[in-house]
């Protein structure tokens, strides 16, 4: 056992700390970091509030634009858009400053001023300006002196970068709404602004920011799948897009390296400057202070951004196990993504710089490659060892076998026999087979752990493997006895039985997710098993006998659901297998009910006993006690728990069954949706079903290219002319449109059964079970008929809407 201040664990980071700047791991100079500004001192994860590890973004840049004798600077992730942008947006309800910085007077928010405060310049307020006496006025792009109109939005916030931002409609989704928004009201200087399409995308037209706001449906600049839109788009731009002939000197340059060509003759002409951001603020240092990002000068760094000591880390994850696998990717992530880090600070506990006493190690730092030191500490805690004993001669030679024993023993003042009884210490346990940690630790300690050994360590050395899990929270806060929240197992086992604790447990994450525990959870789950046991109670085994259309589909249902969770559980996707256990058999059940009921049927135990049968010895693993219950209460005489796990046959499924069901439900559903609008009393209820057999074709020809990924409207479109058989589809855009939303609304395993099968008779199935249902649910008959019918009733022309498995609904 030891702590990091005493005095044998100080030696040890000494001579850590040696051995990496000795390699050249350890620089020093100006660069960003996390900093609280109350304690005066560059933070990390363990310095702050719930341990965040502050993320600096030093790919954030400041363009400028001139505004009179002011600057106007515009933060942007994206240099190269600056050929593109048509206007600036600002707040009309915010308050900027004017502010001296350096040699020039810039006009920024008052949150931006605190910002650059940091930032290693001389910065002093002279005046104030409100965000509605700049809007309607001009600003000058300074590479070209083409002036642009500035604008209000509402998505511009006063604390996100400047307060101000530029606005690039064609590749931007946020600024292309923002700028329809006003469009919309009229606004006179917004109708003049045209988009201007500066890259070109594979899959995307000249103007993608209005694409892919078509695509999602965007509303307004306020709806929530801007986020999405805007990741989508500037993700593909970035790897697959080429700036074109707007760019100038950079015409036919892949984005991802033209950008930073356009950026460095932006800085070359004092037209850009860095201005890097926390990028998951706000951040608070454990004082209570919002942390900020500082320029330090003259600071010591551990260079992490070394490609060399990157490539070194990266063989390492190569070859280490890492549980789960998939967070090997993350690991790799943050290996591309860490630069220069800072590894001292000068107040605090911890050992000082061997080389400059005014700096102490800041506390990752030091606490990277401890587990070497555990093999040591025994024989420093029993007075084996000595502080005085603990020379880099000393520790060259135990931990990396480097040096002659003479030389440790003449520092050390130790003899051989000691020294080799350490060394054989060392050389048993490391190197480390197993690493287990928290999923919030891959971004800083695991991979530090893993940087400095690949550093300090020869390969032999290196860890073998890491093990990451995610925590357990109590009621979405972190487990704590100092809050109170912490439940003893035994406590809740007595009270509210095993089952229920461990399904709660289960069903509140997946692997490397964070298990939100809460009593809620518990008593929902106990109430189920409740129900599903007093379910099992009324059940007894019986022939099945002939099977109804009902029968077909819920027994495929079943199959579906056997198929479903085996691959769920067999992958440790546990909590999605309990889930459809618990909850998916209900849903299919409720709706079997209902069909079962409105003919009055009450054949239907033996049905049912063989479903619960299945869903029972899928139970048994998750909650054994229980389920030995309802085993019994379903006529078993031996165990669940020794039962074979049921069996998926893709032959009991049958397709035409499934998807003549969903017909059925879908159509009730529309009808029940008519009725809620119009707010009428069915006196008749009259359903027209396709028998054009060109829309026919034309729709399994929709459902095979969006079963084959495709959804684009254009690309649809495109196929189905390309085709002799459908090319006369392009007369009939209105139908396709509904037929690619109607198969937006299907999952795929729907979607792909169509395809696999044969089509059915629609009529036949709906005027078959429809009856029955007509009368319960709407207490009326339904009557059914084919578009082509002779003698069909259709006061006002319903019939030709009909599509494939969306009949037109008349109701009177």
């Amino acid at each position: 056992e030891f702590t990091t201040i005493v005095p044998g664990y100080q030696k040890f980071i000494e001579w850590q700390i040696t051995i990496l700047k000795e390699s050249g791991k350890i620089i020093q100079g100006s660069h960003p970091v996390g900093w609280c500004p109350k304690d005066q001192n560059p933070v990390s994860q363990h310095d702050t509030m719930g341990d965040v590890e502050p993320k600096i973004d030093d790919k954030n840049f400041l363009v400028k634009f001139k505004f009179g004798e002011f600057i106007f600077p515009v933060t942007t992730l994206r240099p190269e858009t600056i050929f593109g942008v048509t206007n600036l947006w600002v707040n009309p309800n915010v308050t900027y400053k004017k502010v001296s910085v350096d040699n020039e007077t810039w006009i920024v928010s008052e949150e931006c001023v605190k910002k650059i405060e940091f930032f290693e310049k001389e910065v002093k307020i002279i005046g104030d300006i409100e965000g509605s006496e700049i809007i309607g006025k001009y600003a000058t792009v300074l590479h070209n002196n083409q002036e642009i109109p500035i604008l209000e939005a509402e998505f511009v916030e006063p604390g996100m970068g400047t307060g101000l931002v530029m606005s690039v409609p064609a590749h931007a989704p946020k600024d292309y709404q923002a700028l329809m928004d006003l469009k919309a009201k009229n606004h006179e200087l917004a109708s003049k602004i045209e988009p201007i399409p500066i890259i070109v995308t594979p899959g995307y037209d000249a103007y993608p920011g209005k694409q892919i706001c078509e695509k999602l449906g965007v509303s307004n600049q306020t709806d929530e799948k801007l986020e999405e839109a805007t990741k989508e788009l500037y993700l593909k731009e970035f790897t697959d897009g080429k700036l074109n002939e707007k760019c100038e000197q950079f015409n036919n340059e892949k984005v991802q390296y033209g950008r930073d060509k356009v950026r460095a003759w932006l800085q070359e002409n004092n037209h850009l400057e860095k201005f890097p951001v926390l990028e998951n603020s706000p951040v608070h240092c454990r004082c209570g202070a919002e942390c900020v990002v500082k320029i330090l000068n003259n600071q010591w760094f551990l260079n992490y951004g070394d490609e060399e000591w990157k490539e070194l880390a990266r063989n390492c994850f190569d070859e280490m196990s890492i549980l789960p696998n998939k967070i090997t990717t993350e690991f790799k992530e943050v290996i591309d993504w860490l630069h220069e880090r800072a590894c001292a600070r000068q107040q605090g506990l911890g050992t000082k710089l061997p080389w400059d006493k005014d700096w102490i190690v800041e506390s990752l730092s030091d606490s990277v490659i401890y587990m070497a030191y555990y093999t040591i500490s025994r024989f420093v805690n029993d007075g084996t060892l000595k502080p005085e004993n603990l020379t880099k001669e000393f520790f060259d030679h135990i931990l990396l076998g480097k040096g002659d024993i003479s030389l440790a023993v003449s520092t050390s003042k130790l003899s051989e026999d000691v020294i080799e009884t350490v060394k054989k210490e060392f050389e048993y346990f490391y190197p480390v087979d197993s690493r287990h940690s928290g999923r919030d630790l891959v971004q800083n300690h695991l991979s530090f752990f893993v940087l400095n050994h690949v550093a300090i360590f020869e390969k032999k050395l290196w860890p073998q493997e890491i093990v990451v899990n995610g925590s357990v929270m109590m009621d979405g806060a972190k487990m704590s006895k100092s809050m109170g929240n912490i439940i003893p197992l035994r406590t809740a086992i007595k009270d509210h039985g095993a089952d229920p604790i461990r399904l709660a447990i289960i069903s509140s994450a997946e692997l490397l997710q964070d298990a939100d525990f809460n009593m809620e959870s518990v008593y929902g789950i106990q109430n189920k098993l409740e129900s599903l046991l007093e379910e099992c109670s009324n059940l007894k085994a019986s022939e099945i006998g002939d099977w109804e259309a009902e029968d077909r589909w819920i027994l495929s249902r079943t199959q579906g659901r056997i198929a479903q969770i085996t691959e769920a559980v067999e992958k440790m996707r546990l909590r999605e297998g309990l889930q459809d256990i618990l909850f998916s058999f209900e849903s299919d059940l409720s709706w079997y009910a209902k069909r079962v009921e409105a003919k009055g049927r009450d054949n239907v135990s033996g049905i049912l006993h063989h479903i619960n049968s299945a869903r029972v010895a899928m139970l048994s693993p998750f909650a054994p006690h229980i389920a030995e219950e309802m085993w019994e209460k379903l006529g078993y005489t031996d165990l669940a728990s020794k039962s074979a796990w049921p069996e998926f046959s893709k032959e009991n499924i049958d397709a035409t069954s499934i998807q003549s069901e969903e017909l059925l439900k879908s159509t009730v559903d529309d009808i029940v949706n008519i009725l809620k609008i119009t707010k009428i009393t069915p006196q008749k209820i009259v359903i027209y079903v396709n028998s054009d057999e060109f829309k026919s074709k034309v729709y399994r020809k929709i459902l095979g290219i969006m079963v084959g990924g495709q959804n684009n409207m254009g690309v649809v479109m495109k196929e189905l002319i390309a085709d002799p058989q459908t090319t006369d589809a392009k007369k009939m855009p209105d139908y396709i449109q509904k037929v690619i939303k109607d198969l937006h609304s299907e999952s795929e395993e729907i979607k792909k059964m169509k395809l696999e099968s044969d089509s059915f008779d629609e009529k036949e199935f709906l005027s078959s079970e429809l009856s029955s249902m007509g009368k319960k649910e709407f207490g009326v008959e339904i009557t059914v008929y084919s578009e082509s019918d002779s003698d069909i009733y259709d006061p006002k022309g319903k019939a030709r809407h009909a599509r494939p498995f969306k009949p037109a609904i008349l109701i009177e």
